[in-house]
């Protein structure tokens, strides 16, 4: 299945909104882990969570947005856009 690269970065000023959604979509990527491949905050210059990385296994790009569409961050609305593209892995570790 193909790979999909989900660019999605916060709101300004939301970090306490992903505070307090992070339990939730933590669990929501546990819950999702055979999908979601990788993932991780982008951070600001104080290294405060400002988006998120994340790699998503998915049949095609809507399968990917409908996934990424469940994930409790995007129901709180902590994103101003997310951006999903297809990915390739050329170097690193097996996804």
């Amino acid at each position: 299945m193909p790979l999909f690269a989900a660019l999605c970065l916060d709101k300004p000023n939301h970090v306490e909104l992903r505070l307090a959604t992070r339990e939730a979509h933590l669990a929501f990527l546990a819950a999702n882990a055979a999908q979601v491949k990788l993932g991780g905050p982008f951070l600001d210059s104080a290294e405060k969570p400002v988006g998120s990385l994340l790699i998503v296994e998915a049949a095609d790009v809507a399968a990917a947005q409908a996934l990424l569409a469940e994930d409790p961050y995007a129901k709180a609305g902590l994103f101003a856009s997310v951006e999903v593209k297809p990915w390739k892995r050329v170097v690193g570790a097996e996804l």
